[in-house]
C-alpha cells in the first residue's frame, strides 16, 4: 500500500478535490510564466512597458494560483492528520484483537516501533503529500506551456528528463533497499533499550555485563542503523545533485547548443530558459521530500505485513454490555498448550489438563519455577486458547463465540501485571469513595488518594504497586479472583493480612479464589492444592 493508496482510502473525494485545485494552481502558475515571457517580449524602447491587460492577467493568474494552492493543502493536511489518526485506532485495535500468544511471539519492540517510528515515518510523509500534488501539477503545466512553444523542445526536455530520472531511480531504489534494512535494526534497537530500562539493575551490579551488552549488544546494532541510515541520504544527496546537475545540463544545451541546431529567436529562447528554470523549483522540492516518502513506503509495507499477521490471528471481541457475575462450575477436558520458550529449541507442553473448578471454591495452584503454573493461570482465564482438549463454562464449550464473555469472569493480578493510573472501565457514582475505603483497608491512604477515579500516583514500592492492583480487582466485583504470586512482595504482616484476612473475606462473599504461591505454610487454607510437574498436574 503507497501512500496516495492509504490515503485515497481514508477519503477518496477529498482526494479528488485536492488535486484539482492542485492542478488548477499549477495551471495558473504555468500560465502566470507564460504571461512574464509574453510581456518580456513585448517591452521595446519605444514601448517601455508591457500592456496593461498582461498586467491584470498575470495578477488574476497569480492570485488564483496562491488560492488553490491554499486550499489544496488545506485539504490534504486536515485528510493526512484524518487518516494518521485512524491508523493508529486500526493498529491498536489489531493488537488488542490478537491472542496474547501471538503478541508475545512478535514482541513488545515490534509492535512499539510501529506505534511510534512507522507511525510517525508516514506522518511525515503523508504531510508531504500536498506538496508533491502542487509540484506535479506544475511540472505538467509547464511542460505543456513547453510544448506549445515548440513540441520538439518538449520531446527532447522529456527524453533527457526520462535518462535523468532513470538515473535518479536507481540511486532512489538503492535509499530504499537502505531504509528497509534500517528499519529492521530499528526493531532490534528498541529491544535494546527495553533491556536497558527493565535491567538497569542488572546493568548497573555487574560491570562485565554492561560493558558486554553496550559493546556487543548496543553499539552494534546503533552502528549498524547508522551506516544504513547514512548510506541512505547519501544515496538520496546524489539523485538530489543528479537531477539539479541535469536540469543545468539542459539549460546549456538550450542556449549554446539549440542555436547551433536551428535559428532561434531570442523571445522563444527566454521562453524555454525561463519555463525550465521555472521547472527546477519543483522538481527540486520533490527531491527534497524523497528521504520521507521513501521511508514512509517502507512504514507501509511494515505495517500491512504487520496487520496481515494480526488480522489473520484475531479474535472474536464481541462487545459485552453486561460482566458474567454467575457460574456453577468451569471444566477443561484433556487441554493442551504448546510453545517454545525464549532462546530455547524445545517446545514446552501443559498438559494434558483435566481439571473442574466448582464456584466458591480456594484452590492453590503449586509447583517449582518453569512446571506451567502461569501458563495453567493464562488458560484459565481464556487469554491462551487451548491447541487440543477443549474448555467448558456450565457445561457450554468455550469457543470464539463466547472468549471474550468468559474472560469477564476474572479479576486478577498477574505477576507481570500493569497498573494503570485511573480506573480505567470502573464506572459508579461512589467510586472514589469505594476506592478510599480500600486504601485505608491496604494502608495506602496516606501515599496514594483517588480523585474522579484517577490514582495520585503510582511511584510506589513493588508491595505497594501489588496492593494497588488488588484495590481494582476488589472494585471489579468479578465472580473469580486470580493471584499470581501476590503475596511474594508483601512484608510479613500484609502477607498474613493476605492469606489469614483478604482471602477468607473472598471466600465468605462467594467468590472462587485461585491462588499461585509457594508459601507452603497457608496451603491449609485451600479448600485443594494443585501441583504442577513439568507442566501436568501430579495429584
Amino acid at each position: 500500500m503507497n501512500l496516495i493508496e492509504f490515503l485515497l482510502k481514508a477519503a477518496w473525494l477529498s482526494v479528488v478535490v485536492a488535486a484539482i485545485t492542485g492542478a488548477i494552481s499549477g495551471i495558473g502558475s504555468a500560465a502566470a510564466i507564460a504571461i512574464i515571457n509574453r510581456s518580456i517580449s513585448q517591452i521595446t524602447i519605444a514601448q517601455p512597458q508591457a500592456p496593461q491587460e498582461l498586467l491584470w492577467g498575470f495578477v488574476g493568474l497569480v492570485s488564483v494560483a496562491l488560492i488553490t494552492n491554499i486550499v489544496s493543502q488545506l485539504l490534504l493536511a486536515h485528510l493526512a492528520q484524518d487518516a494518521i489518526y485512524k491508523l493508529r485506532l486500526r493498529i491498536s485495535g489489531w493488537i488488542l484483537a490478537s491472542p496474547l500468544r501471538h503478541l508475545e511471539e512478535l514482541g513488545a519492540n515490534r509492535l512499539l516501533t510501529t506505534l511510534t517510528e512507522d507511525i510517525q515515518s508516514i506522518s511525515s510523509g503523508v504531510f508531504s503529500i500536498p506538496t508533491l500534488c502542487v509540484n506535479a501539477a506544475i511540472v505538467i503545466a509547464s511542460l505543456a506551456y513547453l510544448g506549445w512553444l515548440s513540441i520538439w523542445v518538449l520531446l527532447g526536455t522529456l527524453i533527457f528528463m526520462g535518462l535523468s530520472i532513470s538515473l535518479v531511480q536507481v540511486l532512489i531504489n538503492q535509499a530504499v533497499r537502505l531504509f528497509t534494512e534500517a528499519r529492521e535494526e530499528n526493531d532490534a534497537l528498541m529491544k535494546h533499550f527495553q533491556a536497558i530500562t527493565n535491567g538497569i539493575k542488572e546493568l548497573k551490579l555487574h560491570t562485565q555485563r554492561r560493558e558486554d551488552f553496550l559493546e556487543a549488544d548496543l553499539q552494534i546494532t546503533a552502528d549498524k542503523l547508522r551506516t544504513y541510515r547514512i548510506g541512505s541520504q547519501r544515496a538520496i544527496a546524489l539523485s538530489t545533485g543528479v537531477g539539479e546537475l541535469s536540469f543545468f545540463l539542459l539549460l546549456g544545451l538550450l542556449v549554446y547548443g539549440l542555436p547551433q541546431v536551428q535559428t532561434v529567436s531570442a523571445e522563444l529562447l527566454s521562453g524555454y530558459v525561463l519555463t525550465i528554470s521555472y521547472l527546477m523549483r519543483p522538481i527540486g522540492n520533490t527531491l527534497a521530500i524523497l528521504p520521507n516518502l521513501s521511508q514512509a513506503g517502507v512504514a507501509l509495507k511494515k505495517i500491512d505485513a504487520l496487520g496481515l499477521s494480526l488480522v489473520s490471528r484475531a479474535e472474536t471481541l464481541a462487545r459485552t454490555d453486561t460482566d458474567a457475575r454467575e457460574f456453577k462450575q468451569i471444566e477443561i477436558r484433556q487441554a493442551t498448550h504448546n510453545y517454545q520458550l525464549a532462546g530455547e529449541e524445545n517446545t514446552f507442553t501443559l498438559g494434558p489438563i483435566d481439571l473442574k473448578i466448582d464456584a466458591g471454591e480456594l484452590i492453590f495452584i503449586v509447583g517449582g519455577n518453569g512446571s506451567g503454573k502461569s501458563t495453567l493461570a493464562k488458560l484459565l482465564t481464556g487469554l491462551y486458547v487451548p491447541d487440543e482438549g477443549e474448555m467448558l463454562l456450565d457445561g457450554k464449550v468455550v469457543d470464539d463465540r463466547n472468549r471474550e464473555l468468559y474472560r469477564q469472569l476474572f479479576s486478577t493480578v498477574f505477576a507481570d501485571f500493569y497498573l494503570f493510573d485511573r480506573m480505567v472501565g470502573l464506572q459508579s457514582n461512589n467510586l472514589d469513595v469505594q476506592a478510599q475505603t480500600y486504601l485505608d483497608r491496604l494502608e495506602l491512604s496516606h501515599k496514594v488518594s483517588v480523585r474522579d477515579g484517577k490514582l495520585s500516583t503510582t511511584a510506589l514500592s513493588q508491595g505497594q504497586r501489588k496492593r494497588l492492583a488488588l484495590l481494582t480487582a476488589y472494585l471489579e466485583d468479578r465472580p473469580i479472583y486470580l493471584f499470581d504470586e501476590w503475596a511474594a512482595d508483601q512484608d510479613p504482616f500484609f502477607r498474613e493480612v493476605f492469606y489469614q484476612q483478604l482471602l477468607p473475606e473472598l471466600k465468605q462473599r462467594g467468590k472462587t479464589i485461585l491462588v499461585i504461591s509457594h508459601d507452603d505454610r497457608y496451603f491449609h487454607l485451600a479448600d485443594r492444592v494443585l501441583k504442577l510437574d513439568y507442566g501436568k498436574i501430579v495429584n
